[in-house]
């Protein structure tokens, strides 16, 4: 019989904090940016230069631990981690080895297979290297040091998962969190959320543990999944044939879909940790922790329950909108500015939703206001333009976030509900097309719909489709 394996993942995800300056300077951490504008002699690693703490940091990585039940470790301390590599110009990257900032937290996943509970180790706060560019056409590589020094938390968990399903579950969860508390926005395209995944292999019904690789270079969920299944059967494989696997590093090639060795895996005494002597160390008193438990957000599982007593909008629109704080913020702030919580979910469920995916982008790229949406909703409403006519000026208020009021009357876009004018219309209609206005008569409902339509052409679009029937009926 042939002999079963089970997978074995553990995760490291690294998310850049969104604050407006570095951990230990006060350069911007905005992405973009001409290379190497964003930087000082303290995140370029200048001698004599002197890091000096961001206190966003230290707020945002315990407002994640509490997030994910961990215990707060109230006196922390940073430790260099020594390296050298171009990308990284002190030759050490400050971090935290032997008192992160958190530690012993879980979160709870949802999967086919039902609830679970992943460990998280612990969740410590670091800076970020810069960033090599390698220029395969002149044959060298440059460096970029904006992003160094962008403060950053990596969440260890523990080696709890043991599918690509429960791991994308896991990064899901995380990414929600920390969006809610507006720590990051997690924007794996950005490397705002980076995830390297360490796993193993081992025959089903042992508990000793393969031995690990870690998987980098992964920039999307898919390619996550991609990457897992391909080391799952790579490793598997070679353990088949009676060979050992060798503990590295390795680089996952999506366009390729195949993975390959970067280096030996180090292990921490390779990086000649110690404590950093120019940081004091953290101390968070009873005071300011509880001052940050306070900031905590509603998150989704309290908003989900609110939504239900608060709203009567499905189940199925309560799922979507709270999977993401931008569309939860966006209908919160749409339905009280036009006190139409249905109809603010309609439009989110419905044209938005069908935009963001004809334009490839995620919730967070959303630039219209929610007082916009709401004016939309309310013009229409209010029948002041159709519903053909409010579909076209939301996919212009999607792109510009122009004022729907101002756009209708500049365009000409408003409904004419002028009956006079409507009734005359419609008999020079019905006067044109005989032969409609007598299939309707003999029953055909079908020459009601023509009669319809070419009124709403002869009216350029602008007429109350309600009121065009209305009085089509009445001459009829």
């Amino acid at each position: 019989m042939a002999k079963q394996y089970e997978t074995v993942i553990g995760l490291e995800v690294h998310v850049e904090l969104a604050t407006r300056t570095k951990i230990f300077c006060g350069c911007s951490t905005a992405f973009g940016g001409s290379p190497n504008t964003h930087t000082c002699p303290v995140c370029t690693g200048m001698p004599g230069s002197l890091p000096v703490l961001n206190k966003q940091v230290v707020e945002y990585a315990v407002g994640v631990g509490l997030a994910a039940n961990c215990t707060i470790t109230r006196y922390s301390k940073f430790d260099r981690k020594n390296y050298f590599y171009p990308d990284n110009p002190q030759n050490y990257q400050i971090s935290q080895l032997y008192l992160p900032i958190c530690r012993d937290g879980y979160v709870e996943i949802e999967t086919a297979a039902g609830a679970k509970r992943v460990g998280i180790h612990e969740i410590h706060m670091e800076e970020d290297a810069g960033k090599l560019i390698h220029d395969e056409w002149e044959d060298i590589s440059l460096v970029d040091y904006n992003r160094s020094g962008v403060p950053l938390i990596e969440i260890v968990s523990e080696p709890d998962m043991r599918s690509a399903e429960e791991v994308i579950a896991y990064l899901e969860k995380l990414r929600l969190i920390i969006q809610y508390l507006g720590a990051s926005d997690c924007k794996l395209q950005e490397g705002s959320m980076r995830a390297d995944v360490n796993l193993s292999v081992r025959e089903a019904g042992t508990t000793a543990l393969g031995t690990r690789t870690e998987m980098k270079n992964l920039n999307s969920f898919k390619a996550i999944a991609r990457a897992i299944e391909g080391e799952k059967e790579r490793q598997t494989a070679l353990l088949e044939e009676g060979k050992i696997v060798i503990q590295e590093t390795r680089r996952w090639d999506d366009n390729k879909e195949y993975s390959y060795a970067m280096r030996s895996k180090e292990d921490a005494r390779d990086y000649r940790y110690f404590p950093d002597p120019d940081l004091p160390p953290v101390f968070i008193s009873d005071k300011w922790l509880e001052r940050i438990r306070k900031k905590q957000p509603e998150f989704r599982t309290e908003k989900r329950e609110r939504y239900k007593k608060e709203y009567q909008i499905p189940d199925k629109d309560i799922e979507i909108i709270t999977g993401s704080k931008r569309l939860a913020d966006l209908f919160e702030e749409t339905a009280k500015a036009c006190g139409q919580p249905k109809k603010a979910s309609n439009w989110i469920m419905g044209e938005t939703l069908r935009l963001l995916k004809e334009r490839g982008e995620e919730p967070e790229d959303i630039r219209f206001s929610p007082a916009h949406l709401a004016a939309l909703i309310t013009m229409a409403d209010k029948k002041e333009i159709n519903g053909n006519t409010a579909k076209e000026i939301f996919e212009v208020m999607y792109d510009t976030d122009v004022d729907p009021q101002r756009y209708a009357v500049e365009k000409g876009l408003k409904t004419v509900n002028d009956e006079g004018l409507l009734r005359s219309t419609i008999e020079k209609v019905a006067a044109d097309n005989p032969q409609s206005v007598a299939d309707y008569q003999k029953g055909k409902e079908k020459a009601m719909g023509f009669l319809v339509g070419q009124t709403m052409k002869a009216m350029k679009g602008k007429a109350d489709p309600a009121m065009v029937n209305a009085i089509l009926k009445e001459i009829l």
